[in-house]
C-alpha cells in the first residue's frame, strides 16, 4: 500500500523497506569508515502517514468544514521535510523565528502557518501580524501586546487564545501541558481566569480562535480528547455571551503518542479522530472549523539512525558495542531511558540483518561519559567490529535535534524510496556536518577575542 487511500502500509512493509535501505547505504558509501553515523528517512512511510491523517478527520467532519493539519516543525526542523509535509497538503505550526525560517523556506505560505510559543517577542508577533500568520496568544500580557501591534499593522492574522484545560498529566511529566502548573497557555480552572479568557473575546472581536494542547507522548487519547472537550465547550460559552458565532475555529493541538515497542503503528489517526467525535460531537457537526498540531505521529516511525560499530570490547563479563551514536543525536534516551527507551536492530559489516543466538549487551555512544548508552542489556545477535546498530523509530525528535557534547558533528541525513527497478533511491536532507562548520559555531572567527581585544591595558601613574 502507498497510502494514497488513506491507509498506512504495515510493519511488515516499513521494516522491509528499512532493511533494503540499509543495505544499499552501506554499498553507496552513505554508511560506512568514513560516514560511520547517518540518518535515513522513508518516504513512501511519510506519505502513508499524511495521507492516513488527512483521511481520518475527512472521515468524521462535515463536509465542507475547513481543516489545516499543521505540521509540527520542532519535530523536524528539516526544510525537505516540511516542503514534502507541505506538497502533501499539510502546514506548518512554529514556535520559534527559526522554525517560522524554516517554514517559509520551505514554501509555506502565511495563510497554512500557525505560530504557538510561550514567550514570543514583539518583534516576532509583529512579523507573523505582518505577514498574516495564525497566532495564538498564550497569556494576557502577549495578548496586551498583540493589542498594540493590531491597531498599527491592521493585520487579518487570524488570532486566538491558548488555554489550559488542566485535564492532568500522562506517564512523562515533562511532555504533559495540561496539568495544574503548565507553563503553556491561560490555566482555565485558576480563579477568575474563565471569565478572563471570555470578556477578553466580548472586547475583541478580532479574536476568532481557541488553542489547546494536552501533551505528546505519554499522553492517553482519552486524556487528549477530555482537553479537547473542554476547549469546545469554552468556545460554546463564548459564541453564546457573544450572540453571535465569533469563535469560528478551534486548534486542537497535536501529540498523538507513538508506539515504540513494534513496528506496528498506533493508536491511529483514525482511531483517535473517532474518539474525538464521539467525546465531543459538536465540533464535528460543521460549526468550528479545526487545526490540528502533529509532529512525532506523522515522522517517528520512519527514520532510522544507523550508527558504525567502532570497537567491540568486553566489560565486566558483557559485551560492549561501541558506535557513533550516543548522546548527541538520542539526548532524550541517554538521559531519560526509562521515559525513552529505543528498539536496537543489528545489521552486519554490509547492511545486511544479523542473525544468530541473542547475546545480551550494551550498545554505547562516543561521547566521554559512562552514561552514554542507547541500550543497557539488551538481547541482540552479538555486534562486531564494523556491523552497525539502528536506532528505530528515529524520525522525529532525534537525529534532527543535535545537542553539541564533545563537539560531535551532525550526521548526514538522507531520505530514501523505492527507485522504480527494485532498488532503493536516495536523496540528501541535510549534508554531513564538516568540521570547519563546528569551528565557525564555536567563535572561530574571533579566536582573539579574548587575547587581544580585551587584553590587560597598560596604565600610568596619576600626576601628583
Amino acid at each position: 500500500m502507498d497510502g494514497t487511500d488513506g491507509t498506512e502500509g504495515t510493519g511488515a512493509e516499513r521494516a522491509a523497506r528499512r532493511d533494503a535501505a540499509v543495505r544499499a547505504a552501506v554499498e553507496r558509501g552513505l554508511l560506512g569508515p568514513g560516514a560511520p553515523l547517518a540518518g535515513l528517512l522513508d518516504v513512501v512511510g511519510i506519505r502513508e502517514s499524511a495521507a492516513a491523517l488527512r483521511a481520518a478527520f475527512d472521515a468524521v467532519v462535515a463536509p465542507g468544514t475547513p481543516v489545516l493539519h499543521a505540521f509540527a516543525v520542532k519535530a523536524a526542523p528539516l526544510v525537505p521535510v516540511v516542503r514534502l509535509l507541505h506538497a502533501l497538503g499539510l502546514g506548518a505550526e512554529v514556535a520559534s523565528p527559526g522554525e517560522l525560517a524554516l517554514a517559509r523556506a520551505a514554501g509555506v505560505p502565511p495563510e497554512h502557518t500557525v505560530l504557538d510559543s510561550p514567550a514570543k517577542t514583539p518583534q516576532e508577533l509583529r512579523e507573523a501580524l505582518e505577514l498574516g500568520i495564525a497566532v495564538n496568544a498564550d497569556n494576557p500580557q502577549e495578548l496586551e501586546r498583540i493589542d498594540g501591534l493590531m491597531r498599527t499593522t491592521g493585520s487579518r492574522s487570524p488570532l486566538g487564545v491558548r488555554v489550559n484545560p488542566q485535564v492532568g498529566g500522562g506517564s512523562i511529566e515533562a511532555l504533559s501541558t495540561a496539568t495544574a502548573t503548565s507553563k503553556f497557555g491561560v490555566a482555565l480552572r485558576d480563579e477568575g481566569a474563565r471569565e478572563w479568557v471570555v470578556r477578553a473575546f466580548l472586547d475583541r472581536p478580532w479574536l476568532t480562535r481557541l488553542h489547546t494542547h494536552t501533551g505528546s507522548q505519554g499522553i492517553p487519547p482519552a486524556l487528549m480528547a477530555e482537553g479537547v472537550a473542554a476547549a469546545y465547550a469554552l468556545a460554546e460559552e463564548i459564541n453564546e455571551r457573544a450572540g453571535r458565532r465569533q469563535v469560528d475555529t478551534v486548534d486542537i493541538g497535536g501529540g498523538l503518542p507513538v508506539n515504540f515497542t513494534s513496528d506496528e503503528t498506533s493508536p491511529t489517526y483514525a482511531a483517535y479522530a473517532r474518539e474525538l467525535r464521539a467525546a465531543v460531537p459538536g465540533l464535528f457537526d460543521g460549526r468550528y472549523g479545526l487545526v490540528t498540531e502533529f509532529g512525532r505521529s506523522l515522522l517517528a516511525k520512519h527514520g532510522t539512525l544507523v550508527a558504525r560499530v567502532e570497537y567491540a570490547k568486553s566489560a565486566g563479563g558483557r559485551p560492549v558495542a561501541v558506535t557513533h551514536a550516543g548522546v548527541q543525536v538520542a539526548t532524550r534516551t541517554v538521559y531519560a531511558p526509562g521515559a525513552w527507551p529505543l528498539r536496537i536492530a543489528a545489521y552486519d559489516a554490509e547492511g545486511r540483518p544479523k542473525d544468530g543466538p541473542d547475546v545480551v549487551q550494551d550498545v554505547a555512544g562516543p561521547a566521554c561519559f559512562a552514561g552514554d548508552l542507547l541500550a543497557t542489556g539488551r538481547a541482540l545477535p552479538l555486534l562486531r567490529q564494523g556491523d552497525y546498530a539502528a536506532a528505530l523509530d528515529t524520525g522525529a525528535y532525534y537525529f534532527a535535534h543535535h545537542y553539541g557534547y564533545n563537539s560531535l558533528a551532525r550526521p548526514g541525513v538522507y531520505g530514501f524510496a523505492p527507485d522504480g527497478e527494485g532498488g532503493v533511491a536516495f536523496a540528501v536532507v541535510r549534508d554531513p556536518q564538516p568540521v570547519q562548520e563546528i569551528v565557525a559555531e564555536a567563535g572561530g572567527a574571533h579566536a582573539d577575542a579574548l587575547t587581544s581585544a580585551l587584553a590587560p591595558r597598560e596604565t600610568r601613574p596619576a600626576r601628583g
